[in-house]
């Protein structure tokens, strides 16, 4: 009887790579085309605007400081870090969405009122020791927004409200209620603006470089804590059933109506984390207006990722690079820093016509990548859940 064949480790090596080629290629080619569209517009925007020196080389210049300015140094690589962090948390939170089948377009609002949480319960114990007032801060934070996210779970379950709408409705809410509490009952008293009052001993500690803080620790353990639910555990198993196919998932003697409450509660809970980590790690206060585009820029994040918790840490640095790099950007060759929304709107562009770009690339073997996009477009024809 003879041994049996060993295949060779190119051979294995081969596959690998194919498959890292099947997930990665459309990322990395609609990362490509949108950097081709920025040059496009910085170049045309050295036409049109007056007095203006047409320089060829203006693009490569400007992606050479964005690059630099997100990894020329190591505080700039903590930095990029910082700015990752909450898009991490943000990505997971929609990224669970979208494998339970929901298209939790509300990480916006459950950011915010994670933010609001925090920094009320950070003022609160302001004085405690760290060791104390960094976790209720922390869990405020959490419970704020698992609550935002838990609202539109619950309408979904009982009555067949789309998520995408209830959600939409809480964002404008939570803005809302953010501008009203700041203004008023968490105001500092006789400031010249609505602002609240420092975190104090509730602030992360820096851990890393200059501002690189204890967020960072999180958002990467959120990682692996969302890998594990996923596929080591029955509910995470659950989660992805209902999202596949939610009668198959029922008559498998699974139950829909509380697997959309707990994931929507669990979108609201990573989504409110990262608004936590912003107050708690950058800027230990909160005015009326407070509001960056952390919640909206998740669903980017986790779109890029194909919703792979993994994947979502490259996606978010990537994003995390672009606005880390954006100042040195305008300041080396004068480009607006509003560049970074073009890129990043077009590279979402550009993944939502995958189909386009496999068969303009002649991409054989790739996956589509459009899973989460199925879920946005089967998510609007949906039905109530049973």
């Amino acid at each position: 009887m003879s041994a049996p064949t060993r295949r060779p480790i190119s051979h294995d090596l081969r596959m690998v790579a194919g498959r890292v080629w099947a997930i990665a290629a459309l990322p990395f080619v609609s990362i490509l085309l949108a950097l081709v569209v920025g040059a496009v517009i910085i170049l045309v925007s050295e036409i049109i605007v007056p007095k203006q020196t047409f320089d060829l080389a203006k693009p490569l210049v400007a992606y050479q400081a964005l690059a630099v300015g997100a990894f020329g140094s190591f505080d700039a690589v903590v930095d990029t870090l910082v700015q990752a962090a909450p898009l991490i948390l943000g990505g997971l939170s929609v990224a669970i969405g979208f494998k339970a089948g929901l298209f939790n377009i509300g990480a916006q609002g459950q950011f915010l009122m994670g933010a609001l949480g925090t920094v009320a319960a950070g003022v609160a114990v302001a004085d405690a020791p760290p060791i104390v007032a960094i976790p209720i801060a922390v869990l405020a934070g959490i419970l704020a927004g698992a609550l935002t996210g838990f609202i539109p779970g619950i309408l979904k379950a009982l009555s067949g409200a789309h998520e995408v709408v209830t959600t939409i409705m809480l964002n404008y809410i939570a803005a809302d209620v953010l501008a009203a509490l700041v203004s008023g009952p968490l105001k500092v008293p006789n400031s010249p603006s609505p602002v609240t009052y420092d975190v104090g001993n509730a602030a992360f500690p820096i851990i890393l470089g200059r501002d690189g803080h204890l967020g960072i620790v999180l958002a990467i353990l959120a990682i692996f804590l969302i890998w594990w639910l996923l596929y080591r555990t029955t509910r995470g198993f659950e989660i992805r059933a209902v999202g596949a196919n939610p009668d198959a998932a029922r008559y498998a003697g699974m139950r829909p109506r509380i697997i959309v409450v707990a994931t929507m509660t669990m979108c609201g809970a990573l989504a409110g984390l990262a608004g936590g980590s912003v107050i708690l790690g950058v800027t230990h206060q909160m005015t009326s207006s407070f509001g960056t585009t952390v919640g909206f820029d998740s669903i980017a994040v986790a779109l890029l990722a194909r919703s792979d918790p993994f994947g979502i840490f490259f996606a978010a640095l990537l994003f995390g690079a672009m606005r880390s790099g954006a100042g040195l950007m305008q300041i080396e060759a004068g480009i607006p820093v509003e560049l970074v929304d073009v890129l990043q709107a077009t590279i979402l562009l550009f993944l939502v016509a995958s189909p386009v770009l496999r068969r303009l690339f002649r991409l054989r073997g790739v996956r589509s990548g459009l899973g989460s996009s199925d879920t946005i477009a089967r998510t609007y024809g949906g039905e109530a859940v049973r």
